[in-house]
């Protein structure tokens, strides 16, 4: 399901998917018939570790069918970066996450879930093909989150790890908010229940778990989301020679100024998830963090290196800079990292895209404020010529 891990595959994709992105993606996209059944992109991993940008996916989309058209495409995609602007003003819901994953016992029923022998027949099937491909489509992580959630009665941060282990397009934000929205703990007291007739329908008979599933469930009990916080401030670009650390939140950055003259690339495949990183997560990952560092070392002429949080330090010292730019990493386990390198005394220089700066500030309460701003940020960064 999943084109290969480099941007000219990508762009090849994006081009192939642009006709179906109107009316055609409004009316089939919930629709799960099986690998040959779905009508969706398959470049959420590349849209997430950015080899292709927001930007470019909403621009094509406009270009083929237009706002109105494309509209429930659009709002997929913005989609991502309300939740990313969501856990960016609210970075304690992350740490909160990460502790009570690190505290928490192994319950009874977990090691059946994680190797899909429950009993549930969609459910195990899905497990299997999350772990072997590192992907589902997006309805049925819905489905997999509430069965585990409601009817396995397991932690539902454990559930949030086995996606963060097993997706290619993995991403702090969206997994933990979109697991806290299907238990009810994002917006309070609204939940998310599997249905069999809502599965049996959706995925066009492949599955019925007649009379397995408890639908009649309660949200969980949890404190309300904090409230938001400011937007920290982006901090231009240093003068003089820098060195470019690409990390697998952004692998499309390339800055049209200043003097590279290092270039790195930072993976962190073992701070995703207590559960590790499954093969095709991890190889997903490695390639498009290899095609990113050859493309940006062809733009810059620099051999790259690849660096862990730890040898940062030396790296730059061997390579004589002061000044690391890197593109803006979000709250996740990849600014976790970076975090505690500068704290130990390097100086990076995080640049944030337009696009986050103008949709972040937006993420204040729910989606729904948040979709009313969607035409003006589209007139604002997808400015009609004149």
């Amino acid at each position: 399901m999943i084109v290969d891990p480099t941007r000219e595959a990508a762009l090849a994709r994006l081009a192939q998917f642009a006709p179906q992105m109107g009316r055609h993606y409004a009316q089939l996209r919930n629709t799960d018939g099986g690998p040959e059944g779905r009508c969706v992109s398959a470049l959420s991993p590349h849209i997430r570790h950015r080899l292709v940008s927001e930007s470019e996916v909403v621009g094509t989309a406009l270009a083929h069918h237009g706002a109105e058209r494309a509209e429930k495409f659009i709002q997929e995609v913005f989609w991502r970066s309300y939740w990313k602007g969501h856990l960016e003003l609210r970075p304690r819901m992350w740490r909160d996450y990460r502790a009570a994953v690190a505290a928490m016992p192994e319950p009874p029923g977990l090691q059946a879930a994680l190797a899909g022998e429950t009993g549930i027949a969609c459910f195990d099937a899905w497990v299997r093909e999350l772990v072997e491909t590192g992907w589902l489509h997006n309805h049925t992580r819905m489905w997999f989150a509430s069965i585990w959630i409601f009817t396995l009665r397991l932690p539902w941060e454990l559930g949030a790890e086995f996606f963060l282990a097993h997706l290619a397009d993995a991403d702090a934000a969206s997994n933990t908010l979109s697991w806290r929205w299907v238990a009810g703990i994002q917006t309070p007291g609204k939940h998310y229940l599997a249905r069999a007739e809502n599965i049996a329908r959706y995925t066009e008979g492949r599955f019925n778990p007649r009379g397995q599933l408890n639908e009649t469930a309660p949200p969980l009990d949890a404190p309300p989301p904090p409230p938001a916080g400011r937007l920290a401030p982006a901090a231009p670009p240093p003068r003089g020679p820098v060195a470019l650390l690409l990390h697998e939140d952004d692998l499309g950055f390339l800055p049209d100024g200043g003097e590279v003259v290092a270039l790195a690339g930072l993976t962190l495949p073992g701070g995703r998830s207590r559960l590790g990183q499954g093969e095709p997560a991890r190889a997903f990952t490695a390639g498009a963090m290899a095609d990113a560092l050859h493309r940006a070392g062809q733009r810059f002429g620099l051999a790259p290196a690849e660096v862990t949080p730890q040898g940062l330090g030396d790296w730059a010292r061997d390579m004589g800079v002061r000044h690391i730019i890197l593109p803006w990493a979000p709250v996740g386990w990849v600014r976790d990292a970076l975090d505690q390198a500068a704290a130990e005394g390097l100086t990076l220089h995080h640049l944030r895209r337009p696009w986050d700066s103008a949709c972040w500030p937006h993420a204040t309460r729910g989606f729904f404020p948040f979709k009313t701003q969607i035409p003006r940020l589209i007139a604002e960064l997808h400015p009609t010529p004149p």
